[in-house]
């Protein structure tokens, strides 16, 4: 049987028929049918049983291959972003939460990478190791949102003593104010993943977390790293001051502290037939007249022993001070010596 592309043949071992649209094999052609199917078949078990139809058409012309349609899909819509006013200011921070808080010294954590701000973030998360750095974390962060970075272990701690973030701020399809770049390097305080009350409540998670800010108001953190050189230029420094003859400047001497005790047991020999108000004036009369003694002694300090008690004394010696002595200066005295009981008052 003599079958060419383009034939049309009908099988003769089941119903059906097609074109022949290629050959399988040296035993095989490969038939579209009516519904658009191709089906492989033997050879010998076909017949054609027209004229060529990719060559001919009825008219005796070669057939014009069908006209395609092509469908163009169309173009995807940017996303709109949501801005707000405080967004245009960078505010970038990293948190991690445990996962079992409820199981602290077995539970992993989470690490996640938190843009409030109305700018695109491409960043680059890292933690030191020896002499080098090791990236964990990099991408794309869309703005006012936050992503899942990693998850680590206790046995991971170590390595996140030292990290670094950098990243760029950009906007897409808009103008927008730029940006410096920003790289940040910070030491994590690792003790705190085995406190639970260090895990605090924040405005980006449900769950208490610990958040390590990395810019503020667009201000980079910034910590205070002592090199090498000034470590050794401020130990120079300190034996070129020793070689210098100090000058001894004598400071005058501070007059004694003055106490006094105005419980009534040490001011008065008996209260009888006295009652409360005749006892406290009392004491803000002998108040008044240490005061009026020590007028003209200027930095004397007096320390008036008034007791816990219900407090009535030291409020009405605080408010003869605010108003009858506003130019002396008072605070309470040494709570070591003297307890919650004492107020000291200093001469100006």
């Amino acid at each position: 049987m003599n079958v060419k592309i383009g034939d049309k043949v009908r099988f003769l071992n089941s119903v059906g028929g097609g074109i022949v649209r290629r050959f399988k094999g040296n035993d095989q052609v490969i038939v579209e049918d009516e519904d658009g199917f191709d089906i492989p078949v033997l050879i010998r078990e076909c017949v054609v049983v027209g004229d060529n139809m990719m060559t001919r058409s009825s008219a005796g012309r070669p057939s014009a291959p069908a006209p395609q349609v092509q469908v163009t899909a169309p173009a995807p819509q940017p996303e709109k972003v949501e801005e707000t006013a405080e967004g245009e200011r960078l505010n970038v921070f990293l948190a991690y939460l445990p996962i079992d808080p409820k199981s602290m010294q077995q539970t992993r954590y989470e690490a996640y990478f938190v843009n409030e701000s109305n700018y695109f973030l491409f960043y680059n998360y890292m933690s030191r190791q020896n002499n080098s750095w090791m990236s964990r974390s990099q991408g794309l962060i869309e703005p006012n949102t936050k992503i899942f970075m990693e998850e680590f272990g206790k046995e991971d701690l170590n390595e996140l003593e030292r990290i670094c973030v950098q990243f760029i701020a950009f906007k897409k399809d808009k103008p927008y104010a730029m940006k410096n770049s920003v790289s940040v390097e910070l030491r994590l305080d690792t003790v705190k993943f085995y406190k639970l009350h260090c895990f605090l409540d924040n405005d980006y998670f449900d769950e208490p977390a610990i958040l390590a800010p990395i810019v503020r108001q667009d201000i980079p953190e910034r910590q205070m790293l002592i090199s090498a050189a000034a470590i050794q230029e401020a130990m120079q420094q300190k034996v070129r001051e020793e070689k210098v003859t100090p000058t001894v400047v004598k400071k005058k001497a501070e007059a004694p502290i003055i106490e006094v005790d105005l419980h009534t047991e040490q001011i008065l020999d008996t209260t009888a037939g006295m009652d409360s108000t005749a006892i406290l004036n009392y004491q803000l009369d002998k108040f008044h007249e240490v005061l009026k003694e020590y007028a003209g002694v200027k930095g004397q300090k007096i320390v008036f022993i008034h007791g816990k008690g219900e407090g009535v004394l030291r409020k009405a010696i605080e408010n003869e001070l605010k108003t009858k002595y506003k130019q002396y200066f008072y605070q309470d005295a040494s709570f070591r010596e003297y307890g919650f009981g004492a107020t000291m008052v200093t001469i100006k």
